[in-house]
């Protein structure tokens, strides 16, 4: 009977499932990993539901590093974020697969094998994800002086988003809520930044902005609709460099309330 392994969407999780389920493939036993909630249950399967603990998550970390490299593990560490529900299928079945080649180090060159190209294409959609919200992630400063800023990402790309702006804004409170997956990447003045999650947060304090954030918002919307020259105006091109998935948080596309202080996204966007 195959086992199945259920583990929680966190790359704790994940890596916990990976630990029991690399003894189990070790041993003979046929295994798989699924995400709770994500998973189709199938006859003849046996599900168990993984202990997710730091040192499992630790322990598999420190195997790929050393038998694989540090470059797989950061393809595979970025393919854990994606929202690819078979991800774990296809972690396992890379770090598998590199125990049949002569170079196990060298697994994420041969794309040929289905496992490893899964894991390729997943690491690449995370990466691509992050590279896009670097550009067109807006920080609003809050009334407490905070900078704040919202995410609805598909992937969990708070870990690749963090360090890019914590080395630019070192000097600053700032904090980025991904709505999507209730996380927060949170960075005080001077220090390092943490992740943190199911906080509760109130949206409503995100549209609380200071009035100096209130003016430059209004500037910069006002500047962004004077250049525009509407006989160049070119949507599908527009749509294909600024997909609207990433234009509901943008201040250049949001309307502002100047009595209140408070924002909402531009009607038809």
């Amino acid at each position: 009977m195959k086992t199945v392994y259920l583990c929680g969407d966190t790359l704790t999780g994940l890596f916990s499932a990976l630990y029991d389920a690399w003894k189990a493939a070790l041993a003979g036993r046929a295994c798989s990993i699924a995400v709770k909630g994500e998973v189709e249950l199938q006859l003849f399967c046996d599900y168990v539901e993984v202990e997710e603990t730091e040192r499992k998550a630790e322990a598999v970390i420190a195997l790929i590093k050393k038998h694989l490299g540090t470059y797989a593990y950061q393809e595979i560490s970025q393919a854990a974020l994606s929202y690819d529900p078979d991800k774990g299928e296809a972690i396992l079945g890379t770090m598998l697969a590199a125990r049949t080649i002569p170079d196990s180090r060298k697994i994420m060159d041969h794309l040929s094998h289905p496992k490893v190209e899964k894991v390729f294409e997943l690491s690449r959609q995370v990466g691509c994800e992050a590279h896009h919200l670097k550009g067109f992630l807006r920080f609003r400063e809050l009334t407490e002086g905070i900078l704040c800023a919202r995410i609805r990402p598909r992937s969990q790309v708070l870990p690749c988003l963090a360090p890019h702006f914590a080395d630019r804004l070192p000097l600053e409170n700032w904090m980025i809520w991904d709505e999507t997956h209730n996380m927060f990447a949170v960075h005080e003045a001077s220090r390092k930044w943490v992740l943190v999650r199911g906080e509760d947060f109130a949206g409503e304090k995100f549209a609380r902005v200071s009035d100096r954030e209130r003016e430059f918002a209004r500037l910069w919307t006002g500047f962004c609709k004077t250049i525009a020259i509407d006989a160049r105006k070119n949507p599908r091109c527009q749509r294909q460099n600024l997909p609207l998935r990433f234009r509901p948080e943008m201040t250049e596309f949001q309307e502002w309330d100047l009595g209140s202080g408070c924002m909402f996204p531009e009607a038809g966007v």
